[in-house]
């Protein structure tokens, strides 16, 4: 029988079966995937399929933890909706109600909030430790302790952690590692070769690279990660195909990008040293000679004008966030570490006075020029 209208209308449109070579993975923007009958069905859940439903798994996402898996030397990653989501599979493929956590007292706000908050709640306690004395870190081990977590460059402060250290420590006392990565990125740290177990990724940040898509990856161990992927499908943290599409297409230019941008990044932080209105410039220039990532902080003198300097930095924008291609600012005390206590903060030096810049690609004479100018403007008659 002839079809009527508004069956036409919807089966009209058929999926093309034959293979099509297309250049870049296509977007697979659907919810779930489809059988040709039952024993077809019956095959995915013994093993012989790829894909059911897209919070289990998709082409799209798999790509993007199989890519940064590869650039960070790992055997396998899973892609999620975000980075602190990394995070939270991260943790949970390692521990569970009744364990113990040490993490460094300097991590992001958010990854604070989530450890200290979020899963104690879940009857999973954790510790926070200066990391820059790992004797302190040793003896806060208990029997129950499980992970010891920190980022391989801090937010928003920029130390440099000494990962071979922390793993040594962990290797030591039986205990699991795990590392954001997120401000060194790949092109300039693998804690994976390094011996770390699970390394998560903001990929929202230079993964992604273009401040247009929000999303995270775990990578690590196979068996870590595999536990990873089950809290990820499980929790319904999935990434969708076309955020992880677009953090792939970003991710290709990692290497251009950090190379712009960390020279960049170097350059300002040499010009914030000459300058009498900045009191503190964080950066790490020991490490490699066209510097270490793209993140510089300082902290104004008290006679410059916080509220004024932001006022006047003309085409620099202020957002909560960092990476994206352009150079930007925060104010971390009250966004992106808003979440620490005040005692805590002022304990680690993240003052009133401390400003985030994630350095873009633009001209480093322009960028210099812009922040001298801000703060020239801001510095108190």
């Amino acid at each position: 029988m002839e079809k009527k209208f508004e069956t036409m209308l919807l089966h009209s449109v058929k999926k093309e079966k034959k293979p099509i070579k297309s250049k870049i993975t296509p977007i697979y923007q659907t919810s779930a995937f489809t059988f040709d009958n039952l024993d077809d069905l019956e095959g995915f859940y013994q093993g012989e399929g790829n894909y059911l439903y897209s919070r289990t798994g998709n082409p799209n996402p798999d790509e993007l933890g199989q890519a940064v898996a590869a650039i960070e030397g790992a055997p396998a990653g899973v892609a999620t909706s975000s980075g602190l989501s990394a995070i939270l599979a991260g943790v949970l493929a390692v521990v569970k109600s009744g364990d113990h956590i040490i993490a460094a007292d300097d991590v992001y706000g958010g990854s604070f909030h989530l450890l200290k908050e979020e899963l104690s709640q879940l009857g999973i306690e954790t510790t926070f430790v200066a990391f820059s004395n790992l004797s302190k870190v040793e003896d806060s081990i208990k029997p129950n302790t499980k992970l010891l977590y920190t980022e391989s460059i801090t937010n928003p402060l920029l130390r440099v952690e000494n990962l071979e250290a922390v793993i040594d420590l962990a290797k030591k006392r039986n205990l699991h590692t795990l590392v954001d990565n997120t401000f060194a990125t790949p092109f300039h740290c693998n804690p994976y070769l390094l011996g770390v177990d699970l390394v998560i990724h903001s990929a929202t940040k230079y993964i992604g690279g273009h401040s247009d898509v929000t999303s995270g990856v775990v990578v690590g161990r196979e068996d870590l990660v595999r536990l990873a992927r089950a809290k990820v499908v499980n929790l319904g943290t999935n990434v969708s195909p076309f955020e992880a599409w677009l953090t792939c297409r970003g991710l290709k230019t990692l290497a251009l990008r950090m190379k712009s941008q960390s020279f960049n990044a170097r350059k300002l932080a040499e010009a914030f040293l000459g300058n009498s209105n900045v009191a503190k410039v964080y950066y790490p220039f020991n490490e490699l000679e066209l510097g270490y990532g793209a993140m510089v902080s300082i902290e104004l003198a008290k006679n410059v004008d916080i509220h004024q300097f932001f006022k006047s930095l003309s085409w620099i924008k202020i957002v909560p966030t960092l990476a994206g291609v352009e150079t930007t600012v925060s104010h971390p005390l009250t966004t992106s570490h808003r979440a620490l206590p005040p005692e805590a903060s002022k304990a680690l030096g993240i003052t009133e006075e401390v400003v985030r810049i994630s350095v873009g690609i633009e001209h480093v004479d322009d960028i210099i020029h812009t922040f001298e100018e801000a703060i020239h403007r801001s510095v108190l008659n």
